[in-house]
């Protein structure tokens, strides 16, 4: 399983996992749902208690990722495998991201 915080705006909104069978959960953490004042991270991810599970990379994300000539370069780069999706997402959402989220890479289990 890898595990990757999702920030808005340098604030831990949730948490990201991909489960070794491949598919993805995302949760708001507690803090971030007790603020009434803090939105939900995406439309399609509204605020909620429930976990939120999908066999694949959720759209959200996905939009996140390079593509092109960026996406090869990068992958070339970093040694990632084009169909990795989340280790794709480690790299380009941490620290290069366009609007208020960013995703970091916590451990690898």
């Amino acid at each position: 399983m890898r595990t990757a915080k999702v920030l808005f705006k340098n604030e831990e909104a949730g948490t990201l996992f991909q489960h070794n069978d491949g598919s993805f959960t995302f949760s708001y953490s507690d803090a971030w749902l007790t603020d009434i004042a803090k939105p939900g991270i995406a439309l399609t991810i509204p605020k909620s208690q429930k976990e939120y599970q999908s066999p694949y990379l959720f759209p959200f994300f996905y939009n996140m990722l390079p593509e092109g000539a960026n996406k090869q370069a990068l992958c070339s780069l970093l040694r990632i495998d084009p169909n990795d999706n989340f280790g794709l997402l480690m790299a380009a959402a941490g620290t290069d991201a366009i609007g208020a989220i960013r995703v970091v890479k916590l451990l690898t289990v």
